[in-house]
């Protein structure tokens, strides 16, 4: 950890070199984010209910899925630059040092311009709190904490895996980009709204539905079994098969020789 923070101060440091340039890319970040919502409200405007949830109920879901995504990318800006990492020979230097690799891809790039997207997700939060019907008592709010934070490595697990392919193709898969940004993008409202098929495949393959969707019947009071509420702490699973995959590219990694 003390590592790490070490890490953290140096990119601290470099994104405040020029400042003005980090205001306005975090404005325009923010912005951007701010786009969707403004997508969503007009759509409430004219549709009360969606699947039978209402605009504080959906703004609640669409500001956790912002907000775990903004911090995925945030801190897993490395997994994004990877293929480059692999091309102009970064990564064999990661190699012959004695860290974990995953642990120096991570530290090597934290992207804090997107902040502006966190910033967003807050303000929303901060609305939808009162307004969703949700009767807070601590383990909602436990939820609400739980499904922030394993959304956030349930989103990093796919950065991971979507940087793993670079192993095999030397540059990243843009195919990727549909569980990434498009979780994001759909996870704006309860997965439930897309039908059976798509939540069977978001609860039993890509886990997105397990801090999204079901901890929100929770909060909502549409279910009271306790197992709603720790679904997020099973999607947590999701880290195995993506650790065994990396670990599988790195067996098969050729340097490029640059």
């Amino acid at each position: 950890m003390k590592l790490y923070l070490k890490y953290f101060s140096i990119h601290v440091k470099s994104q405040l070199e020029y400042k003005g340039s980090f205001v306005l890319l975090t404005i325009g970040n923010f912005c951007m984010q701010f786009s969707t919502f403004l997508g969503v409200y007009f759509m409430f405007n004219i549709f009360h209910e969606v699947d039978g949830f209402t605009s504080g109920q959906v703004l609640l879901c669409f500001a956790v899925v912002i907000m775990a995504f903004s911090f995925a990318e945030m801190f897993g800006r490395g997994f994004d630059q990877f293929p480059r990492m692999l091309a102009n020979g970064e990564f064999d230097r990661i190699l012959i040092r004695p860290k974990s690799t995953i642990f120096q891809v991570v530290a090597s790039r934290i992207h804090f311009v997107r902040l502006g997207a966190t910033l967003q997700a807050a303000v929303v939060l901060f609305w939808a709190i009162p307004n969703s019907g949700v009767t807070w008592h601590w383990d909602k709010i436990l939820t609400l904490c739980l499904m922030i934070v394993c959304g956030t490595l349930i989103f990093f697990t796919l950065f991971c895996i979507k940087a793993t392919f670079a192993f095999f193709t030397t540059e990243g898969l843009d195919f990727m980009n549909f569980l990434t940004y498009g979780g994001r993008d759909h996870g704006r409202y309860p997965f439930s709204i897309y039908g059976k098929e798509v939540l069977w495949f978001l609860t039993f393959i890509i886990p997105l539905a397990l801090f999204q969707y079901y901890p929100l019947l929770y909060l909502l009071g549409m279910e009271d079994s306790v197992f709603y509420m720790l679904t997020p702490l099973i999607g947590l699973l999701f880290f195995i098969p993506g650790y065994v995959f990396f670990r599988f590219g790195l067996r098969r990694y050729k340097s490029t020789g640059s």
